[in-house]
């Protein structure tokens, strides 16, 4: 259930039926002229809605913000300092503690990669305090690498591209906007650029064009089908 409609009486019933949380994380950040900055927020908390009405776990509400390098020099990238974004977490899921959940499921739509290292470095710090709860920790990205393959979606479409811009045309049709194009930008290997919109100045990595409302469907049903596995396999390990 989302924990942001309840009532405080309906959440103390519900945390006494499911030791289970999902909080949702995104990122506020440029996704080419056609996605809403709040793309990464949309996908997964849009895709959690839908879990919480298959299996009883409390739906966090979501943190819009997240760590972003790559975009950050783009228009409307908002990015949170790694630390801050630990800190931010801890306290939330230290909260969840205090009322007795001890199931943490960390999802993010936004797959920077330092950004899911700080979600990992998180779940890691608490677990090492606290040796009764249990985390998944996985960014939408990841999650959909197999049905990506299965829609002959390449691997490497992955910022506002096919598979994202999709979903998006699921979920929220009326902030597609025009002028979406194809771009696979390179960054030099192994170089770490202080300049980043010189290699990538569109906020699109993948096809756009080829997006689909029913391929977002598709992928949206599947990663349902994914997390409410993982959620039943984790509640039931001893």
């Amino acid at each position: 259930m989302l924990m942001e409609t309840l009532t405080s009486e309906e959440f103390e019933k519900l945390k006494r039926e499911t030791k289970t949380v999902v909080i949702p994380v995104g990122s506020v950040e440029a996704h080419g002229p056609h996605l809403p900055l709040a793309t990464d927020l949309y996908t997964i908390y849009e895709v959690c809605k839908l879990v919480a009405e298959k299996i009883r776990v409390v739906i966090a509400p979501p943190l819009y913000y997240g760590l972003c390098r790559s975009t950050k020099p783009l228009p409307g990238t908002l990015s949170l300092k790694g630390e801050i974004l630990k800190a931010m977490l801890l306290n939330i899921i230290s909260e969840f503690y205090r009322y007795g959940f001890k199931n943490f499921f960390i999802l993010s739509g936004h797959a920077g990669g330092t950004h899911g290292a700080y979600l990992i470095d998180t779940a890691e710090t608490f677990i090492e305090m606290h040796k009764d709860v249990k985390f998944f920790v996985a960014d939408i990205y990841k999650l959909l690498k197999p049905v990506l393959d299965e829609l002959n979606i390449p691997e490497n479409d992955s910022h506002a591209g096919e598979w994202e811009t999709s979903l998006i045309l699921y979920f929220k049709p009326e902030l597609v906007k025009e002028g979406a194009f194809e771009d696979y930008p390179t960054f030099p290997k192994f170089r770490v650029v202080a300049e980043k919109e010189k290699y990538w100045s569109s906020g699109i990595w993948g096809n756009p064009l080829k997006a689909s409302k029913e391929k977002g469907k598709i992928l949206a049903e599947k990663l349902v089908e994914i997390l409410v596995k993982e959620i039943e396999l984790l509640e039931k390990e001893v």
